[in-house]
């Protein structure tokens, strides 16, 4: 194709069309590519509370919202799924099934995939008590029962954030001991609400409405024993969606893209948002916020470009 864009962003979340609506602003010719619906992970959370100016707002009502916004800007959604990505050199070629893209400056921002339990009744009960992600749902069981599984810090880490609003938290691990740092495992062990339920896995998930219980599998004697809940945290860690990256970028130990404060990844000219990168929060507002900066440094990068 023989145009060429100032920026072309890959991945239609909060973090992309935030840098679509701050690139066209600048003036630049930019384009998101995106291979299934404008939003990314938010279009399929029920409840979203904590992003500014929302006291409560439905997912998919959220996303739609942004995808008006950014379209009333004119930016164009490339609705096509990214096979490969050429991002050294001055022109940067991004490779769908369909067609062959090429620009100036790229901005990542496909996101990350949460990792599941895969067991009966987990995928039907998402929204109604089933969530993997503590700080976006957790103050909707305030003084309720919840489990969660994980043994890492970010798992120990959401269980005292839950054990300060809910009644009561199963934490359910299949080791015996904890994968996260040491001070994090003894805040948890002292906490009088938190139920340690080790060398376990959760093997059903039960509830039609909404969740009503987990069936919990001790590993050691196979016993199987039911524990009733009003919610589910799956904390076992999430992965990138890094797989058609070159990889010269460079990533962290878990997959993450490494960027520094002004979203810049090792390559010149292409920048990274989101729960993609190697960031200490993935929330909708920081994603949003990854965006706006990654989108001005590249109006810089393209303005510089043109003077040379």
């Amino acid at each position: 194709m023989d145009n060429i864009y100032d920026v072309l962003i890959i991945g239609g979340g909060p973090g992309g069309m935030t840098a679509g609506i701050y690139a066209k602003r600048a003036g630049l010719n930019v384009a998101i590519i995106e291979k299934g619906m404008p939003g990314g992970a938010i279009a399929n959370t029920p409840e979203v509370s904590n992003y500014t100016g929302y006291t409560k707002i439905n997912g998919i009502d959220l996303a739609t919202k942004m995808f008006e916004h950014t379209s009333s800007l004119d930016v164009p959604f490339i609705f096509e799924e990214v096979k490969t990505m050429k991002l050294s050199g001055d022109i940067k070629k991004v490779v769908c099934y369909e067609n062959t893209y090429e620009a100036r400056t790229v901005i990542l921002a496909f996101g990350a995939s949460v990792r599941k339990l895969n067991v009966e009744g987990e995928h039907n009960l998402l929204g109604k008590g089933v969530s993997y992600c503590a700080t976006c749902d957790g103050a909707l069981y305030k003084g309720e029962n919840v489990a969660l599984v994980g043994g890492g810090n970010t798992a120990l880490e959401d269980a005292l954030y839950l054990a300060n609003l809910a009644k009561k938290v199963y934490l359910i691990h299949r080791r015996d001991e904890f994968r996260g740092e040491a001070y994090l495992s003894s805040q948890v062990k002292e906490k009088d609400n938190i139920e340690l339920v080790l060398n376990s896995v959760v093997s059903r998930v039960n509830g039609k409405d909404k969740i009503e219980s987990v069936e919990i599998t001790n590993k050691e004697t196979k016993e199987v024993k039911t524990i009733s809940v009003d919610g589910l945290f799956v904390c076992i860690g999430r992965g990138p969606d890094t797989d058609m990256i070159e990889d010269e970028i460079e990533k962290d130990g878990s997959g993450y893209i490494v960027t520094d404060e002004n979203m810049k990844t090792n390559i010149p000219g292409v920048f990274a948002v989101g729960d993609i990168r190697n960031t200490v929060l993935r929330q909708i507002v920081t994603a949003c916020g990854d965006g706006a900066i990654a989108a001005t440094k590249a109006f810089e990068y393209v303005l510089a470009a043109r003077k040379r």
